[in-house]
């Protein structure tokens, strides 16, 4: 009489070995037990949001000082780098490049303003092309639906463009700070979403 084969049961390695309400918690558990800290930090974000736009100058001269930082960072590494493939034929351009950046990010600490005004040419520049990519796309999609609101966003992306640059320098003193603060604000609505969308959940 032939006995009965046993089952057994197999187990996943992480459970078997985690102790007794112990186990690992996946990211919704995580972001769900700490709601609060979520729902408080978007706040925060949107709050410096806020401060940002109504004092547009303080925070583009803040946005000036946080660029010139990252170059004088980025010079020295650069440097650095360069000291370190001596051998290689384009030392002297690596070591001339970092030193020119380190210098401008120096120059741009001393005197923000000049990064403020650089952070807006690149601003216009960018608000620019992205208008003419969009025009061109619409006028490609047509007659599709949709391809009049593509042609709408490019058109507004071309008078933005536009409006910076007739009012540069001023716009200087102005557009990083602003631009700075709208983005603070939709990433801390974000965070208050999730926060309150973990909430519910709980």
């Amino acid at each position: 009489m032939m006995e009965p084969e046993m089952e057994i049961a197999v187990m996943p390695t992480e459970l078997a070995t985690a102790p007794k309400g112990a186990l690992p918690k996946n990211l919704s558990d995580t972001v769900r037990d700490n709601w609060g800290w979520f729902l408080a930090l978007g706040i925060v974000f949107v709050i410096g949001g806020l401060f940002a736009i109504a004092l547009p100058l303080v925070s583009s001269l803040a946005v000036g000082v946080f660029l010139a930082v990252i170059l004088a960072i980025a010079g020295v590494v650069q440097i650095v780098h360069a000291f370190r493939i001596k051998a290689w034929g384009g030392f002297l351009l690596e070591l001339l490049l970092g030193i020119a950046v380190l210098l401008g990010g120096i120059a741009m600490y001393v005197l923000p303003v000049f990064a403020a005004l650089a952070i807006t040419i690149v601003v216009a520049a960018s608000f620019l092309a992205k208008g003419v990519f969009q025009i061109l796309l619409a006028f490609r999609l047509r007659p599709r639906d949709g391809w009049g609101w593509i042609l709408a966003a490019g058109i507004v992306a071309l008078v933005v463009g536009v409006a910076i640059l007739a009012q540069y320098p001023f716009s200087g003193l102005w557009v990083p700070g602003v631009l700075a603060g709208v983005s603070l604000i939709f990433t801390g609505w974000s965070y208050v979403a999730l926060g309150l969308g973990a909430r519910q959940l709980g």
